[in-house]
């Protein structure tokens, strides 16, 4: 059956594709789009969510459907790509909705839509800070038959086929003789986005992702030459152009992952950068991840700073607002995803596999009380850990919190993160689950008085500047008077200009 569904994904990408060719037809279809994105999001808003939150999703949206749209009039997406995304997006369209809704029946929420995988520890770079502490010095790694049993479980189980990679450096992973290259190919009916340094991306590399097609690389820089080679090593940035005109030769549609410092928070959201990365080197889309004082020599003095970190909310919009960019952060931009989607939440939640099997409630969290290669050998599933007491806690709070609160009564979402912005709400869940860390430097976090004080003290003075903010412009227009058409009006003449 799932061969048959491949089949008829296939022939109707052939039929479709040579449409995208067609500047009027694709014009078309780009508007139309972006109108039903706007009636979903704004006008219906099914969900029933604060509308400056669907707002902030709708701009997104919109930001995506131009991105590509952009890539695919100047040719940067190949016909082989743009053939794998088709099959991808009519599979995914034509997968049936009774998993979901039997899961959903059976369990009282949805579940998650993704999973995040590190196969692998090994990286060629030794960056400063890094999350997971890896380097060429390390050599652990999830077997390729645990990593493929993975990502058909969670098709089964969730009915989901999106799937992010991370590391180490995932284009290093090997295992069993095959890679991620081979991984795609086995999962042809999942999108992959994958978080790379990018520096083995020659030609050779490139020319195979093109072949794959259902892999998008996400490649890492820290503001331009200077910031990145200071943080990932010298002739790094070099390395990384060369990256980005190999895609761009055989159009492998790529988007770029941001640390952000106390030392470059300014320059990742000006325009400056965004000028260099999305226009120059044709970027399609942006995500912005705020240091997490984790992993090796984790440093509070590197964190974004909570002025900073307001000053990007800001920024960010405007970027997203006026230039048309598809820029996020996975903090600043907490009410695009409703709030905190760790710990498999559902409507948009996943959860976090290393390269030890270890099975953790986000990426930042060090934390595990389930490995998969034990569970599976105890003749458990991705379920097993979905229902695990550390998971149901952390959805626990997520509900009483904000997500799916009623409008009028929604926490801040610019304040969503249980570990960073609300440390001491993680810290009782750890300790009293028992959950226990996954390498030395979470071993020393969790008994540190300083990181305590120090990142709760933290999350507090964050809340202290964006709750108003949250207030003002989230939570005050659902107590107010629904807007008037004229206001929608503007609403949408404001939001298509750009």
């Amino acid at each position: 059956m799932a061969k048959t569904g491949i089949k008829i994904a296939h022939l109707l990408s052939r039929a479709i594709d040579p449409l995208f060719s067609a500047e009027f037809i694709r014009k078309t279809l780009v508007n139309y789009a972006e109108k039903k994105a706007y009636e979903r999001l704004i006008e219906k808003n099914l969900t029933q969510r604060p509308i400056t939150v669907q707002k902030d999703k709708f701009v997104l949206v919109r930001n995506m459907i131009h991105s590509f749209d952009k890539a695919l009039k100047d040719n940067r997406i190949s016909k082989n790509v743009r053939k794998a995304y088709l099959n991808f997006f009519l599979l995914v369209l034509g997968r049936s909705e009774e998993k979901i809704r039997k899961f959903e029946r059976k369990y009282g929420f949805t579940p998650p839509k993704f999973l995040t995988i590190s196969p692998g520890k090994f990286c060629n770079l030794n960056c400063i800070g890094c999350y997971a502490a890896s380097s060429s010095a390390t050599s652990e790694k999830l077997p390729y038959h645990i990593v493929s049993r993975i990502i058909r479980e969670k098709k089964e189980l969730w009915n989901s086929y999106f799937t992010v990679i991370s590391g180490g450096e995932p284009l290093l992973w090997r295992s069993e003789g095959k890679g991620i290259i081979e991984l795609a190919k086995e999962h042809s009916d999942n999108f992959f986005l994958m978080y790379t340094n990018g520096t083995v991306i020659d030609e050779e590399m490139a020319k195979k992702l093109e072949e794959v097609g259902n892999i998008t690389p996400a490649i890492s820089v820290e503001g331009f030459e200077k910031e990145t080679d200071h943080r990932r090593g010298k002739g790094t940035f070099k390395k990384i152009l060369r990256a980005f005109e190999n895609l761009r030769k055989y159009g492998v549609p790529f988007g770029i992952s941001i640390t952000a410092t106390r030392n470059n928070a300014e320059l990742v959201v000006s325009e400056e950068f965004v000028d260099f990365y999305f226009k120059k080197q044709g970027a399609i889309y942006g995500w912005i991840f705020q240091y997490m004082p984790i992993g090796r020599g984790y440093n509070f003095d590197l964190m974004v700073s909570p002025k900073q970190r307001v000053y990007m909310l800001h920024k960010m919009g405007e970027l997203n607002r006026n230039l048309g960019v598809f820029i996020a952060d996975f903090w600043n931009s907490g009410p695009v995803s409703d709030g905190c989607i760790s710990a498999g939440r559902g409507r948009g939640g996943y959860f976090y596999i290393d390269w030890n099997g270890d099975v953790m409630p986000c990426v930042f969290v060090p934390y595990s009380t389930h490995n998969i290669i034990e569970v599976y050998k105890n003749g458990g599933d991705l379920n097993t850990v979905l229902f695990s007491p550390f998971f149901e806690r952390i959805r626990k709070w997520q509900k009483e919190y904000s997500y799916l609160k009623p409008k009028d009564e929604v926490g801040n979402q610019l304040r969503p993160c249980p570990i960073r912005d609300h440390y001491r709400v993680m810290y009782r869940i750890i300790r009293e689950i028992k959950a226990r860390p996954v390498n030395e430097e979470a071993a020393q976090a969790i008994k540190d008085k300083k990181y305590y004080d120090k990142l709760s003290a933290y999350g507090d003075t964050v809340g202290k500047l964006t709750d108003p903010i949250w207030e003002r412009e989230y939570i005050l227009p659902e107590k107010n008077k629904a807007p008037s058409s004229l206001s929608k009006l503007r609403f949408w003449l404001n939001f298509t200009n750009f």
